[in-house]
């Protein structure tokens, strides 16, 4: 019994101390994606503290953390620009109310359709982009006057010398505490203990050699706040323009944009956790909580939010895999906001970076690099397809839709150069052809060119034993075939068709004999996997 309760409190220390790093690593993300928004960092922060305590709670993959993300911080950027920023919370909460929907209606297992390359692209797109996002940490502002020493304009430039120097050592600092203190002991996650030791570097010893480098009070200045208040709708938009036709035809095109986005990013997370745990997660039940925290945060001022690959990866990997540590997480992120600013506001970038750079190492799938002479070159081309968009036009909703086109059209390429036949007769004289193969729009043209009824016998039979008409592409095109032998003035026999084909032909059926089977053994690959 003691040995139990030991390891039940281990574990629970565990999953509390991963959401406490998790927690300091949403502080420059969910700040950064507000900025790029246009919007306070409390936005973004509260969006991340209501969307990572909700999914944590009633979502379907425990350990998966999510919270403000840049994929939607991009659509949003649009619609405050546009139309400014009290469109935003109807928008965040109409897009919950299509998640919910979607879960409701169990769409959510539809990520099953995204192929494996897809998947590759997308982690590898992925990872890339939040490298990139890193890089702007290692510029300073500076102000730009002119002749007469007014002020012109801001802008940003690398680091150089010594500050350069100072920031690559504390990056490099806080990834090899991550990278080599597991090899020591895992009684702490590494990764927090790198944060608190390179803040501690930063914050004491710097300062003895003249040194200083950025924080996180540099990036946005405070982040102290109270609890997240109810504000919907937001001045000037009152509860009566609110259900206007107007508002709907603002908000509806963003927040179907959003809800896709949101779910896809949330769902395609949610695999890849599944795969390095080893476990299954609820996908309906995931976009159901998506989709009630967004409704949520959106009556709460926050900008809408999504599963985090990289807070995801950084939980699972420091010891989280309940619904605790993402619980935890939230929870740490409304103290640091009501009463623990100062202590994060001190924590260097650098120390932060550092983490993102361990998350883009982890995320990134190596493998790939090495697979191009190990599989189909349509799998190379999705691949980098996927991972292109997703760097290039930062929409993963449209990276992973391109990926599933191209694989679902080299698919059905390659089904459509499986249809065979094989020719014998029988003791009477009829012709047999034997199918081999699936029968479906992409094969209908092969299908056509396999028969010859000008010279084929008074008498042909076709046999469906191993073959599948999957569409009514097919249908029809057999439909066409009958009555080209009926103008020829042949008899045409249909074997092993099901019923449901049988019912359908309702063209064929008036010139051929069709026979059904009533279970007809389809030796069809996808219906061995399905």
């Amino acid at each position: 019994m003691l040995d139990i309760i030991t390891k039940q409190t281990a574990g629970l220390k565990d999953e509390v101390l991963s959401g406490l790093t998790v927690a300091l690593a949403l502080v420059p993300e969910a700040i950064a994606f507000a900025l790029i928004a246009g919007l306070s960092p409390l936005t973004g922060l509260y969006a991340a503290f209501m969307v990572g305590l909700i999914t944590a709670a009633v979502g379907g993959r425990p350990g998966m953390i999510s919270g403000a993300t840049g994929a939607l911080a991009v659509v949003v950027v649009a619609l405050v620009k546009d139309h400014g920023i009290e469109y935003l919370f109807p928008a965040v909460v109409l897009m919950g109310l299509i998640q919910v929907a979607v879960g409701i209606a169990r769409l959510g297992k539809l990520i099953r359709l995204v192929p494996h390359p897809v998947m590759l692209g997308f982690v590898n797109g992925l990872a890339i982009v939040i490298f990139m996002a890193q890089l702007d940490s290692f510029k300073i502002p500076f102000d730009v006057f002119d002749a007469g020493g007014s002020l012109v304009d801001h802008g940003t430039r690398w680091m150089g010398g010594q500050t350069l120097a100072v920031m690559i050592t504390l990056v490099a600092l806080t990834m090899a505490i991550i990278a080599l203190l597991p090899k020591l002991t895992r009684a702490l996650p590494a990764t927090l203990v790198a944060i608190v030791v390179v803040t501690l570097v930063s914050a004491y010893l710097l300062p003895v050699f003249g040194l200083q480098t950025r924080t996180v009070y540099d990036l946005a200045g405070s982040i102290r706040g109270g609890f997240p208040a109810f504000e919907f709708p937001v001045s000037p938009m009152t509860w009566g323009t609110l259900f206007s036709f107007k508002t709907l035809g603002i908000i509806l095109p963003y927040s179907l944009i959003l809800a896709a986005v949101g779910l896809i990013e949330s769902l395609m997370t949610m695999s890849l956790i599944d795969e390095i745990t080893e476990t299954r997660g609820r996908g309906n039940r995931e976009c159901i909580g998506q989709g009630i925290a967004n409704i949520a945060t959106g009556m709460f001022g926050g900008m809408g939010g999504c599963a985090m690959i990289g807070q995801s990866l950084i939980n699972v990997k420091s010891g989280g895999r309940r619904q605790v540590s993402g619980i935890a997480a939230a929870l740490f992120l409304l103290l640091f906001i009501m009463f623990l600013s100062p202590v994060i506001e001190v924590i260097p970038m650098a120390a932060l970076v550092g983490v993102m750079f361990m998350v883009v190492i982890g995320t990134f799938a190596w493998a790939t690099l090495r697979m191009y002479r190990k599989v189909p070159w349509s799998d190379l081309i999705v691949m980098v397809v996927v991972t292109g968009v997703t760097v290039f036009a930062h929409n993963l909703a449209l990276a992973v839709l391109i990926g599933v086109i191209i694989s679902a059209i080299v698919f059905a390429w390659q089904q459509a150069t499986y249809l065979a036949v094989d020719v014998k007769f029988n003791e009477f004289g009829s012709k047999i052809y034997q199918m081999h193969g699936p029968l479906f729009f992409g094969s209908v043209s092969r299908f056509r060119d396999l028969f010859d009824p000008a010279n084929d016998p008074d008498d042909v039979v076709i046999d469906f034993y191993y073959t599948r008409v999957v569409d009514q592409s097919g249908l029809e095109a057999i439909n066409a075939l009958a009555i080209r032998y009926n103008t020829a003035g042949k008899r045409l026999h249909l074997c092993h068709l099901s019923a449901e084909c049988r019912d359908l032909l309702d063209k064929a059926r008036d010139f051929v004999e069709v026979n059904i089977s009533e279970d007809p053994h389809y030796h069809v690959s996808t219906d061995r996997l399905g």
